[in-house]
């Protein structure tokens, strides 16, 4: 006789998500997404282009935080009828469907649990993140684009969109940099953990002896902000260069020079874009993330101003956050929580969801 006793399991989940509804508050958001439904839907509302984009996607991204919520909780209620279901029908598979959804629904809800300490300021923008290869020759930037790959195979788990904004391939393997964004609700609080400096350790696939090489490649995770535009750039600090878009090789893949480069002079902060259509939306879409640039540079220099006149700045041995090691010994190592991965492949291939929810909740506690 099948007894499939999964009670205590699934009065667990309930306690969880209980606690996790009354953080998002769902009444708030279905109020939200009812003020928001009436903007969207005036017949004046495109008279704006500026402010109806920001009103629909502020739309639909409740409307996406809202349906994560409210699927767990029907797929809970759904849990519950089907264990009911294969204890009556003594039904094997739908047994073992139980307990497979079970594990699924624990790890869905660990997660949203997750997302529930993402309360900073940006924290539930979308993210731009910029990775650029650093020490280490052919075998850094060969890092930087297994970097890439891993966020973006990462996003395409999670069915995350993805906005390639520019890409800079390097001469040998792989590629200086890249940029690009992920604008769903909390990609910039879950991402922001992975910002920092990141080590490869391996034997190179690059050089003729068998010697162990370490490269280096930085991730940079900004949020996708509107008040960006309200930061005001004076034209004279501003160096526009105009330059053909390339792909793997140097290879000019365009016929028009559409790529568009911004230099701030004061900052030396360089933005590139060259994966839009037309000169025009390349330099609007560079202008929009070095404004965002410049407003978290401004607020981290008063930041770190208030921490220097309080006097706790202390000595740090710098950014570098994680090491990937691929000979001897396979692991992942995040030097900040101590989290490790006994198998880069599955990292690379996307599976960071353990790595970011521990670097999310170590930051938590550090700030707490």
């Amino acid at each position: 006789m099948l007894d499939l006793d999964l009670t205590q399991e699934i009065s667990a989940l309930r306690t969880t998500f209980s606690d996790i509804r009354a953080v998002v508050d769902v009444d708030a958001l279905r109020a939200d997404i009812a003020r928001l439904s009436e903007e969207a839907g005036a017949p004046s509302l495109w008279d704006d282009p500026a402010n109806a984009q920001k009103v629909t996607s502020a739309l639909s991204h409740r409307q996406s935080e809202l349906k994560r919520v409210t699927d767990v909780e029907r797929r809970i209620d759904d849990l519950e009828v089907l264990v009911e279901l294969a204890n009556e029908m003594e039904d094997e598979d739908s047994a073992v469907e139980a307990r497979k959804e079970l594990a699924a629904l624990e790890e869905t809800v660990s997660q949203l649990e997750v997302q529930t300490l993402l309360d900073g300021e940006y924290d539930a923008r979308g993210a731009v993140v910029t990775i650029r290869s650093g020490a280490g020759g052919d075998d850094a930037t060969d890092f930087a684009e297994m970097l890439m790959r891993m966020y973006l195979r990462w996003a395409e788990r999670h069915k995350y969109p993805v906005k390639v904004m520019d890409t800079s391939y390097a001469e040998g393997a792989g590629i200086k940099s890249a940029t690009f964004e992920i604008d769903v609700p909390y990609a910039y609080g879950t991402l922001s953990v992975e910002a920092g400096t990141h080590r490869l350790a391996r034997i190179s696939p690059f050089g003729s002896a068998d010697k162990r090489q370490t490269s280096f490649a930085a991730v940079e995770v900004i949020p996708v902000m509107e008040e960006a535009q309200e930061v005001d750039i004076p034209e004279n600090d501003i160096r526009v260069d105009v330059f053909r878009s390339s792909g793997p090789g140097g290879q000019s893949v365009n016929t028009t020079d559409s790529a568009v480069r911004l230099t701030h002079i004061p900052t030396g902060i360089v933005v590139s874009m060259q994966n839009e259509k037309s000169q025009i939306q390349n330099r609007a879409a560079a202008m929009r993330v070095l404004q965002t640039r410049l407003l978290l540079l401004k607020r981290e220099e008063e930041a770190a101003k208030k921490k220097e006149l309080a006097g706790t700045i202390t000595a740090s041995w710098g950014d570098q956050m994680r090491s990937y090691f691929l000979y001897g010994q396979q692991l992942v190592k995040d030097l900040r929580t101590g989290y490790e991965v006994g198998n880069p492949a599955t990292v690379f291939d996307g599976d960071l969801d353990g790595l970011i929810a521990a670097g999310i909740r170590w930051r938590k506690q550090k700030d707490d």
